[in-house]
């Protein structure tokens, strides 16, 4: 039997459409490498570490392993939505993570799969620290993404995101998250 998807009744991404462990797994993977070493092994310069989170939740799609259908929601968490749900896509993350996975598949058309092999590996890395890793609630995360929004490009079809001033509170159902680190892609 094939595998196939069943998408929720309501719109917006809950703790419960997710499976945390695959998302903990991708932050894990991605945290652990490092921005710096996944730009080696993508010989890409300028990978942040955002672009690499998101290579690390979509890698599983992109070389061609099967797809796990039980939490689809975890791939609007790599991008976003137009209608920011769960939050606004971020177009300098999006823009960024298309130019590593095009330039992986031109390069694997030339005989040249260094950096389609390393996203197999990213995949391979992300699927065993989901056994282990821990990390932010669905909540907090998505918080954390809305934050950042406007440093990452974020658009929506309700226009550009406002940047956050200083000293903002950003209330979700877990904790108020105050003034986070806004570093690269």
């Amino acid at each position: 039997m094939l595998p196939h998807l069943v998408m929720p009744s309501h719109h917006d991404v809950r703790p419960k459409d997710v499976m945390m462990r695959r998302l903990h797994g991708a932050l894990a993977a991605a945290a652990d490498a490092g921005p710096g070493d996944f730009s080696d092994l993508l010989l890409v310069p300028g990978v942040g570490a955002r672009t690499v989170r998101s290579l690390a939740m979509v890698a599983e799609v992109v070389h061609g392993a099967p797809c796990r259908f039980a939490d689809p929601a975890r791939f609007s968490l790599a991008h976003g939505g137009k209608d920011r749900q769960p939050f606004a896509v971020p177009t300098k993350v999006y823009d960024e993570t298309i130019r590593v996975m095009k330039a992986a598949l031109e390069r694997a058309k030339l005989g040249n799969e260094e950096r389609l092999n390393a996203i197999r590996r990213m995949d391979t890395e992300t699927r065993r620290l989901e056994r282990l890793a821990s990390g932010p609630s669905l909540p907090a995360y998505i918080a954390e993404e809305r934050l950042r929004s406007a440093d990452y490009g974020g658009r929506s079809v309700f226009g550009w995101e406002a940047d956050e001033e200083p000293g903002d509170v950003v209330a979700t159902p877990c904790a108020s998250i105050r003034n986070l680190d806004r570093t690269g892609l």
